[in-house]
């Protein structure tokens, strides 16, 4: 193996559970930092966080989700891809990408400036409380660019004077993991504190695995390069002077290294070959919120922000990873504000308006590049009867490049609407509800002025991508014992950003590349969710997703990296009160994948997971598991194989 690279350093709310999550409205639970969502929070009466799916610390913590990623794969609607030529962990929703589906952290957005994209495999989940994943009926409150969505990462907050948990862990590849949370609330003040550590060196190659490059760099049983670190550091201190305000001040340190397993397929292009570490990969996040009642109908509330993410790249000659080039380094900034001011005096309406302003710098080696973004937000949620509830919501938003290194400035502007009509079926909130929504992304820095070392022209001002989407469902207890969703979605994409080619002889030749807003693509398809309580010792549940991509410009031209089909299926079996055995089935068919100029198809695969939790007492878990249980050779990528037989060994108290 190759030496790793290492550094030091409402009426009626409507609710249900999918998979044993809850897929309805959003409700807050004990410990979770409220302050931190975007949808719920200030209300007298609670209002509605509309189709927002909800996982639990709980739902993480029993499906051994250490990474976002492998947290939000769970749910229906969302796939994810791993690997790749960045070794990124990708998370799509509905066919919408990071670009259009933002991540934010207590609802402050987290997304890289220059391209939009995160790693999502870099944020561990051992501090969160719950995360929130919203579709096209995702509030604009939120603020600019959720085209397809948002993933909201909230924070916890302490309940009792003293509280916390330690977790330690042990897995295949030399998997090292730890996290403590410790916290306390003390009635006038709070803090919470978080620390978790992730490495690994590598994971099991499957069997019956093949590197198929003529000089092959994967010949054992573990994967090269494909090591991983991961440290995070969160604190919270909060002051809740009375019943109705709380005020918080949050920051979050995170650092990161990882290598990229080299290609194994049977790719011809040479550059699919790369020998690429990262020596670092970090960011800091500092934020102060806070919500303020003023008299019996008004609530004011604040987000102040401070977000800086640096990386390193290290390219190398070869596999013996002794020399590269210089290391290639990106530093990027983000910092604003919002307001939101929230008004109940008229009956039965929950009025929101808001203004959000925020600055994203790149600093690529001395080149500089400024984007401030502004937008102002107004969205109400009328209850037009006892079941009846109405949310109707627009904003407008602006862009504007500031500085731009030493291409031509430009801006952009859009407007978006939001519409969903909801009826409760039963006062335990089973609804029916429809979904109208116009969603709009400013294109990145990256889209606008890469030259892609010198193949392509910039284009100051291209537009906004444009969604509008179309979504009808139903949710709640079809027959007893069960929670279910169903939901029927329809996203039509016109001025999407596509490169195309154009005469000119400033790269070196006839023609350019551009971006370009000329595509016209569609998203289309059903999920479907339900979770049965077969008697007091077995339970089981399962989601299925059947998504069809359409590039309306060009059917020649497919939509790559999301499969047609995916299933995700458990069963827990509760024996004693000591035991609990777990049993899962994720499966997935039709993905596709760019490959050597055309197309490739990955091949369907179905991957079971057996898992035993004990309980000696109350407050210690031990847990065993194995995911990938029959070795399966599969990917999400082409050429990057997945973990093959993979154990876990994890240890938990909660005190």
């Amino acid at each position: 193996m190759a030496a790793k690279h290492r550094r030091g350093h409402g009426p009626v709310a409507p609710a249900l559970v999918a998979l044993g999550f809850c897929v309805g409205a959003a409700q807050a639970a004990d410990g979770v930092f409220e302050l931190g969502t975007v949808t719920v929070v200030g209300a007298p009466v609670r209002s509605h966080a509309g189709g927002e799916a909800v996982l639990s610390q709980g739902d993480m913590t029993r499906h051994d989700a250490d990474t976002v990623t492998d947290a939000v794969r769970l749910l229906p609607g969302v796939s994810v891809s791993r690997g790749g030529a960045r070794n990124e962990e990708m998370v799509y929703v509905r066919g919408f990408d990071a670009r259009q589906v933002p991540v934010f952290v207590d609802g402050v957005p987290l997304y890289v400036p220059y391209d939009g994209y995160v790693d999502f495999g870099r944020f561990t989940t051992f501090d969160l409380a719950e995360i929130r994943v919203a579709k096209a009926d995702a509030s604009l409150l939120y603020g600019p660019n959720t085209l397809g969505g948002a993933i909201n990462l909230v924070t916890r907050k302490p309940v009792k004077p003293l509280e916390g948990d330690v977790r330690l862990g042990l897995g295949a590849g030399q998997t090292r993991r730890a996290a403590v949370n410790l916290g306390g609330n003390q009635g006038l003040w709070y803090y919470q504190l978080g620390a978790s550590y992730l490495d690994a060196d590598g994971f099991p190659l499957p069997k019956g695995f093949r590197d198929y490059k003529a000089r092959p760099t994967d010949v054992g049983s573990q994967r090269e390069n494909a090591y991983r670190s991961d440290r995070r550091l969160s604190f919270k201190l909060g002051l809740t002077p009375n019943a109705t305000d709380e005020y918080a001040l949050g920051y979050v340190r995170q650092e990161g290294e990882k290598g990229n397993p080299v290609y194994t397929g049977r790719s011809a292009q040479r550059s699919a070959v790369r020998y690429w570490r990262w020596p670092y990969w970090d960011k800091d996040s500092v934020y102060f919120l806070s919500t303020t009642r003023i008299g019996g109908d008004n609530v004011l509330k604040t987000r102040l922000f401070h977000d800086s993410y640096k990386n390193g790249l290290d390219i190398y000659r070869d596999a013996s990873y002794t020399t590269h080039d210089p290391t290639s380094a990106y530093k990027d900034t983000s910092k604003g504000a919002s307001i939101e001011w929230a008004n109940y005096s008229l009956p039965g309406h929950e009025l929101r308006l808001a203004a959000h302003y925020k600055v994203d710098e790149h600093d690529d080696t001395g080149k500089f590049y400024r984007d401030v973004t502004t937008s102002l937000v107004a969205e109400d949620s009328i209850a037009l009867s006892e079941r009846w509830r109405l949310t109707l919501g627009a904003s407008h938003e602006k862009r504007d490049a500031r500085e731009v290194y030493h291409w031509p400035r430009g801006s952009a502007s859009a407007t978006n609407g939001l519409a969903r009509l909801g009826y409760a079926l039963t006062q335990q909130g089973d609804e029916l509800y429809a979904v109208l929504s116009h969603k709009t992304r400013f294109p990145t820095i990256k889209d606008r002025y890469s030259a892609r070392m010198g193949s392509a022209l910039p284009n100051p001002d291209l537009k906004p991508e444009v969604a509008n989407h179309v979504e009808l469902g139903v949710s709640g207890r079809p027959w007893a014992g069960a929670k279910g969703q169903a939901a029927l979605f329809h996203s039509r994409v016109n001025d999407q950003i596509q490169t195309v080619v154009v005469p000119s002889g400033a790269c070196g030749g006839s023609t350019c590349n551009q971006a370009q807003n000329v595509g016209r693509t569609r998203n289309q398809g059903l999920e479907l969710s339900l979770a049965q309580q077969l008697s007091a010792q077995w339970s089981a549940n399962a989601s299925y997703t059947y998504l069809q991509r359409t590039n309306l410009s060009n059917r020649n031209v497919t939509l790559v990296d999301t499969p047609r089909h995916r299933l995700y299926a458990a069963i827990q079996w509760l024996p004693v009160a000591q035991w609990e055995l777990q049993a899962t089935l994720e499966a997935e068919q039709g993905r596709r994948v760019n490959f050597d100029g055309g197309y490739r198809q990955l091949g369907g695969f179905g991957s079971a997971g057996l898992k035993a939790t004990y309980k000696p007492v109350k407050d210690l878990a031990l847990d065993f598991g194995v995911s990938n249980l029959g070795d399966k050779w599969y990917e999400l990528a082409d050429g990057y194989p997945m973990p093959g037989r993979y154990w876990y060994l994890n240890g938990s108290y909660r005190f």
